[in-house]
């Protein structure tokens, strides 16, 4: 099992940059295959990124490609989202995701295949 935690929300003009991190407790880090979604007010929870266990395979929702990357840190087990050139419609609450997905380079993005959730942060992203 694994518990995720997210930070690194915030409020940031048009633009700007943010980087969320999302530090995960256990020792199989490398096991996961991990997910950045967002849920804005009224809509449904959307896939953002998504990253495997070993790090080398990345996808991306059509609308942050470009501008957000992914990335892991095994040795602190903790994923990231580096969030540029940041729109009003970037706004959401931002919630990483776990998925027990070992020895595959596969990258899930549907919200039902993961099994763990973190609390979520906040990101306003101003005119």
């Amino acid at each position: 099992q694994v518990q995720l935690v997210e930070s690194g929300g915030g409020l940031v003009q048009a633009g700007g940059s943010l980087r969320l991190a999302c530090a995960a407790t256990g020792r199989t880090f490398s096991g996961y295959a991990m997910g950045w979604f967002r849920q804005a007010p009224g809509k449904d929870r959307e896939f953002v990124a998504g990253i495997s266990g070993s790090g080398r395979s990345t996808y991306y929702a059509d609308s942050v490609k470009g501008r957000f990357t992914v990335s892991r840190d095994g040795a602190k087990n903790t994923v990231y989202l580096q969030m540029n050139s940041m729109k009003p419609e970037d706004t959401a609450v931002y919630y990483c995701a776990a998925v027990w997905a070992p020895m595959t380079e596969v990258v899930q993005y549907a919200t039902r295949q993961y099994d763990y959730w973190g609390q979520g942060t906040q990101v306003t992203v101003s005119a």
